[in-house]
């Protein structure tokens, strides 16, 4: 397993969520990354923040969202960041969040979160029409599947799931050269 780093970003280009993964492994559904219980993230400059359960994020290829899948008991199975197509840069992780979210909730229920936050930033970013289409197809997409109980969201993910283990990790410097 080799350490990656992940970076979101905001459609302007500010430093979202990042965080330190490891590469667990490829399948058909895309690449999965690790993040053990005790993983050290942080939004933007903001004060640091432990993940106290452990997780995997599966990143699709060409697909505009990625997946969290965290341990128990997190209240919280599937969270999807509906974001721009996840490209790799070396060993980095990099995708543009674009604010809507999809999630499944431990007793089943299933969302889609931060509707007003995505209108509020098509205007203060101008988000272009094709990216709103993307974002919008992508959450409609993600809620059906979820739904609907299909893999990776019913039962692969516990796979990978399984394999996060070892020490914590801390969030190393970030892009802007500052200690995370």
């Amino acid at each position: 397993m080799e350490d990656v780093r992940v970076r979101y970003r905001k459609y302007d280009g500010a430093l979202h969520w990042h965080f330190d993964a490891l590469r667990l492994g490829t399948d058909e559904f895309g690449t999965w990354l690790g993040c053990p219980a005790g993983t050290v993230l942080q939004r933007g400059h903001e004060l640091t923040l432990v993940w106290e359960e452990a997780q995997v994020l599966l990143v699709p290829v060409d697909r505009w969202w990625t997946a969290n899948f965290n341990a128990e008991p997190h209240r919280t199975e599937i969270y999807c960041d509906i974001a721009s197509v996840a490209t790799w840069h070396g060993d980095e992780l990099r995708a543009v969040d674009l604010d809507l979210d999809v999630v499944r909730r431990r007793d089943g229920r299933v969302e889609l979160l931060d509707e007003d936050e995505f209108a509020e930033h098509q205007v203060k970013y101008g988000y272009p029409p094709d990216v709103v289409a993307a974002a919008e197809a992508a959450a409609a997409d993600l809620y059906r599947s979820i739904s609907a109980n299909e893999e990776p969201f019913a039962t692969r993910y516990r796979t990978w799931l399984a394999k996060v283990s070892g020490p914590a990790r801390s969030p190393g410097p970030d892009p802007d050269g500052e200690r995370g």
